[in-house]
């Protein structure tokens, strides 16, 4: 794909970098997609570490870009930021816009193996395999510095994604992340719709499961806030089945609990410049 391919829909001046919003045909969802770029001032002189965003239910490309106060800190350590949609639109299925947790604003970053979903909803192929390449040669991204993280349904896909392809992802935390999809409401409405009845299935895309089954897959360590006043943290969430998986696979895990902190974007924008920082050493920016 050509820079021409690209459709520029915005661009800003920020932190003497460029925020940039973009919209494509994408061959993976078979639709148009959208998603950001902020490209540290670094990147005029060559190509940059890059850093994916992967946002939460109901959320778009702009959502992370607008409220995380992430570009201050991409600018000082030269990391590149991508941040795509989290859902297809308007894919023309009957009640993907009835609810605010399936569907619409709703793609949990997995392949849909079900119809009518499987024909567009293809996140997982379209983050790891259609963005990463449209950044890593048309922008100037390093494919060989890539890290990943996000927020909630987003820090699902960070975990997942980057256990599942870690010859892309060098570096991973989250915040707030659905931790066992399998055993929350919110990942059991969504694999049921998105993969079927079939339990097996659900498992590639639950991050503790997938720990459980590795041997310390990222060594440098992995990065994951939580705030103790998050309204979802009983039910929907479940660091602490994350935490005992990393216990057992001898993954080094820094998961730190936040007393008042809620799901929000003031909770995530507190700590962003921890996790940029993070990402910076392990991809080696600075």
């Amino acid at each position: 794909m050509s820079e021409s391919k690209l459709e520029l829909l915005s661009e800003h001046r920020c932190f003497d970098g460029m925020q940039r919003y973009y919209r494509h045909e994408s061959s993976a969802i078979g639709l148009p997609m959208r998603f950001s770029v902020y490209l540290p001032p670094q990147a005029e002189e060559g190509r940059v570490p890059v850093l994916f965003y992967l946002a939460g239910l109901t959320c778009t490309e702009e959502t992370f870009m607008i409220k995380g106060g992430a570009q201050r800190y991409a600018a000082q350590h030269g990391i590149m930021l991508v941040a795509p949609d989290t859902s297809p639109r308007g894919a023309g299925i009957a009640g993907e816009d009835d609810d605010w947790d399936f569907g619409t604003g709703a793609g949990f970053y997995v392949d849909a193996t079900q119809e009518p979903w499987s024909r567009h909803y293809r996140m997982e192929s379209y983050v790891v395999d259609e963005l990463f390449g449209i950044v890593t040669t048309v922008l100037p991204g390093n494919p060989d510095c890539a890290g990943i993280f996000g927020h909630s349904m987003g820090g699902h896909g960070a975990l997942v994604l980057a256990q599942r392809h870690p010859d892309k992802f060098r570096s991973v935390s989250a915040f707030a992340p659905i931790a066992a999809p399998m055993h929350c409401p919110w990942g059991e409405k969504a694999f049921s719709g998105y993969l079927g009845p079939d339990r097996q299935a659900w498992a590639a895309y639950d991050a503790t499961l997938l720990m459980e089954q590795s041997q310390s897959p990222f060594p440098k360590g992995i990065l994951v806030d939580q705030g103790l006043a998050d309204g979802f943290l009983a039910e929907q969430l479940h660091p602490e089945a994350f935490e005992a998986a990393c216990a057992q696979a001898q993954q080094p895990l820094i998961l730190r609990r936040h007393e008042g902190y809620d799901h929000g974007y003031y909770f995530i924008s507190t700590f962003m410049e921890d996790h940029l920082a993070f990402h910076a050493e392990r991809l080696g920016a600075d």
